[in-house]
């Protein structure tokens, strides 16, 4: 874990250099972001292109932390086309959820490479439930799945309190999306991993629960 294979220097770089034209070009960054409007209007790239701007430097950090920590596992086990078969369709995957779900608030905008990265996850635990993490202040390890679940629940906070442009619609989506393409790639997972499948799958069904929750009071 944490290993830096090229193709995750290459996706954290492509993240850092456009969140950072992002950052200083107000005209940009609403170009490509993801807007809800702007897809009606025709413009699909930003279903794409929202998946590599960032909110701030603290957002654009924690999601290229978290990438960092996942990205060998899957790319060990999927090699190159199935790292980025789990990455872009789990970064498409977040963003059509997140449509599906405010498909009509014509305003509605979010950045942010978390469904991709949540999708990342959710394959690399698939491979390596066994995976431990050592947090900043944290003086024990943390198996690798509650971080997983604990970051998809943070996404129902930001959600409830529209926390900035981020898609948090886009974690859950995205996870759906690694979950779904990495077994759909090596099924064998449901022979080695079952238990794994079965845990990685509940957050899903409950936050989708929530998500219902969260929408019905919102109303």
């Amino acid at each position: 874990m944490g290993k830096l294979d090229l193709i995750t220097i290459v996706i954290i770089a492509a993240n850092v250099i456009i969140s950072y034209k992002g950052f200083n070009d107000y005209a940009f960054f609403e170009k490509y972001k993801f807007n809800v409007g702007g897809i009606q209007r025709g413009e699909k790239i930003r279903f794409f292109s929202a998946g590599f701007l960032h909110v701030d430097m603290q957002h654009l950090l924690f999601n290229m932390v978290s990438l960092y920590f996942f990205a060998g596992s899957v790319a060990s086990a999927l090699g190159v086309v199935g790292f980025l078969a789990v990455y872009i369709g789990s970064l498409m995957f977040g963003n059509l959820l997140s449509l599906y779900f405010h498909k009509n608030e014509y305003h509605y905008s979010a950045v942010g490479a978390s469904g991709a990265v949540s999708g990342i996850i959710y394959s690399a635990i698939l491979f390596r439930p066994d995976m431990s993490l050592y947090m900043f202040m944290i003086p024990i390890p943390i198996p690798a799945y509650l971080f997983g679940i604990g970051y998809l629940l943070y996404s129902i906070y930001g959600m409830k309190n529209r926390i900035g442009n981020i898609g948090h619609d886009a974690h859950f989506g995205g996870a759906i999306g690694g979950y779904v393409i990495t077994l759909m790639l090596v099924p064998a997972i449901f022979q080695t991993n079952l238990l794994m499948v079965v845990l990685l799958a509940l957050p899903i069904v409950l936050l989708f629960v929530m998500k219902k929750w969260v929408k019905s009071n919102n109303c």
